[in-house]
């Protein structure tokens, strides 16, 4: 008797436990869908967006021929940066430059003017996005760096052989291919793996597929037919 005390109060526990760890998982599913679906447009979108930019690999040099601070929406029609990728800039800067195709360090060891720009006066740009959030992006620190008393100078800098008109400051292959990645793989494999636990514990076809004991629920369920031919075999049974 105190075995099967014992016993029962096991099960207990271990009904407890599978539901709370169900809970756990389902709620993880879930947040998994929602991360994914938060990622399009924030990680996944702009990764492929610049893979499909085809940006320089390594770094070429530009120098700014243009910076213009201008507020109100009218007058920030387009901006280098902007602090907030969802929203419209009411504060921007929009800055110019020259770039030529030489890399930048073969470019800086040749006398200065010996080269020619190959583009003039096109849109330069803080990242490939052109947009993102402190600390990573910071505006104020990003116009001060290339704009007002560092007009003139030469700097390393990005161009797209997609549009040779977009420049961007900061660009890296391997991070943009990692953030892809990761973006995809993490909630899909989160998803799959909660989903599949779920369904191997509560769906007993699958788990008896898996290799479960689980019967299957056409065998498990007595069928509404079978219930209705009991209940008018046990009637005749009493009638006579």
């Amino acid at each position: 008797m105190g075995v099967q005390v014992e016993e029962s109060k096991i099960g207990a526990m271990i009904d407890k436990a599978k539901f709370y760890t169900s809970v756990c998982l389902g709620t993880t599913a879930i947040l998994a869908v929602f991360a994914f679906l938060f990622l399009i447009p924030f990680v996944v979108e702009p990764a492929i967006t610049t893979i499909l930019a085809d940006f320089s690999p390594h770094a070429v040099a530009c120098v700014t021929t243009e910076h213009v601070y201008a507020e109100g929406l009218k007058n920030c029609s387009w901006a280098s940066c902007r602090e907030g990728c969802t929203s419209a800039a009411l504060r921007c800067h929009q800055i110019k430059v020259n770039y030529t195709r030489l890399p930048y360090e073969e470019f800086t060891a040749k006398p200065l003017g010996s080269v020619s720009w190959d583009v003039t006066d096109t849109k330069f740009f803080v990242n490939t996005e052109g947009c993102g959030y402190p600390p990573t992006v910071n505006c104020t620190i990003f116009a001060k760096k290339y704009a007002y008393e560092n007009m003139g100078k030469i700097f390393p800098c990005y161009y797209s052989r997609t549009h040779p008109e977009t420049v961007v400051a900061r660009y890296s292959w391997d991070e943009n291919l990692r953030h892809l990645v990761l973006a995809l793989i993490v909630p899909i494999v989160l998803f799959a793996t909660t989903l599949g636990v779920l369904c191997y514990w509560y769906c007993p076809p699958i788990n008896k597929t898996c290799g479960g004991s689980s019967r299957n629920l056409m065998d498990k369920y007595a069928r509404k037919e079978d219930i209705l031919a009991e209940d008018e075999f046990e009637e005749d049974e009493e009638e006579y």
